[in-house]
């Protein structure tokens, strides 16, 4: 039965694909079959008149390129805004029938799937859906990465007890803390995973430094991963 994980963030711009990607990488050089879903991306760009998502072309690079690149992100919109916004732009619509049907591809083709949110686990992802409603329908348990700086104890715990109390409780698997840049002058770097794991109910699973191309320690990805809620 297929497996997996649903990547989701403390805010944008944590490093939630930079993550995804590196699991991509280790779970297929241990020879598992990976499938990568970004249900939805905004910010995107153009390559000859077509829309690119660079998350989402970079989780599947990273998987091995699986399948095929466009079911990989099947709605992709140009405006750096969240996705219903961002297609209103457009004079179009983000297709919550899509977000849920379009993960069977994956699930068809795959030992484990790796799913990647937008923004934060509140963040709007459809005209009637935030991120939160989409993880509770998949099923799969929740990998939060969150950002190494001062503040992310904050924001680590109240993303995990907001999935706690959710109208369906949403499982979080663990917290990766990724370094994605050099904030000058930043005493908390050294003491933020110590006060994690003091404070986070669920563990802390690794650390990544930064520009590091590999996790702090060595983490089963597959066996952290479950199976979905839709089939």
């Amino acid at each position: 039965m297929v497996r997996g994980l649903f990547i989701t963030g403390t805010d944008t711009g944590v490093g939630k694909t930079y993550v995804g990607a590196m699991i991509a990488r280790q779970l297929a050089a241990e020879g598992r079959k990976v499938g990568v879903y970004k249900p939805v991306a905004s910010g995107c760009g153009l390559d000859g008149g077509k829309i690119i998502s660079e998350d989402a072309l970079l989780l599947w690079q990273s998987a091995g390129e699986p399948g095929d690149l466009e079911h990989v992100c099947p709605q992709r919109f140009l405006a750096p805004l969240a996705p219903p916004v961002a297609a209103q732009v457009e004079g179009r619509k983000v297709d919550p029938h899509l977000l849920r049907s379009g993960l069977s591809y994956w699930l068809d083709r795959s030992e484990i799937v790796l799913v990647e949110g937008v923004g934060g686990l509140f963040s709007p992802i459809s005209q009637e859906d935030l991120v939160a409603d989409l993880a509770a329908d998949l099923g799969f348990p929740l990998l939060v990465v969150s950002q190494n700086r001062l503040g992310t104890i904050n924001h680590t715990l109240l993303t995990v007890r907001a999935a706690e109390l959710f109208r369906v409780p949403l499982r979080v698997a663990g917290i990766v803390l990724n370094h994605p840049s050099l904030p000058p002058g930043d005493e908390s770097l050294q003491s933020n995973p110590v006060e994690l794991a003091r404070w986070c109910p669920v563990p802390l699973l690794a650390q990544v430094g930064y520009q590091a191309q590999q996790f702090d320690r060595s983490v089963d990805w597959f066996s952290l991963a479950a199976e979905p809620a839709l089939q």
